[in-house]
């Protein structure tokens, strides 16, 4: 299993999943179907050769309403830093797609674990581009 972290403890055996996400590039392309330009992601290959893989990130909790959803949002920054409110990119962001509602409440900015199948999207605009799937919080 890979583990990846913030950078507090990081293993030397595994590389810091946000600084690997960083790497990732972006290319403004027009959508046809949209008429407009969006940002399209070019994945090192790093990062590719993890896609299926289950691993680990450790992210501050931005707040959706995880109660009445299968999904959680990790970010590498606090919410009022984070790419949704304080302009980052979207290489600092993660969706995951829970198996299971956590069975307690998590605070805007906790630090939470979780882990799960990476999948990467180039392509869909309505998605993020970094996935979690089967994804578990476990911590």
């Amino acid at each position: 299993m890979l583990a990846f972290s913030l950078g507090l403890g990081v293993s030397v055996h595994n590389p810091d999943i946000w600084a690997l996400l960083s790497k990732t590039r972006f290319v403004e392309k027009l959508n046809r179907e949209f008429g407009m330009y969006f940002l399209y992601p070019i994945f090192p290959d790093e990062l590719k050769a993890l896609e299926g893989k289950s691993l680990e990130v450790t992210g501050f909790y931005i707040p959706l309403d995880v109660s009445t959803s299968d999904f959680a949002v990790l970010s590498k920054f606090p919410n009022a830093e984070c790419f949704f409110c304080g302009g980052a990119g979207p290489e600092s962001i993660v969706v995951a797609y829970l198996k299971k509602k956590p069975s307690k409440k998590i605070k805007v900015d906790e630090i939470i674990t979780i882990k799960g199948k990476l999948k990467l999207n180039d392509t869909d605009i309505d998605e993020l581009n970094f996935i979690l799937l089967d994804a578990e919080i476990i911590n």
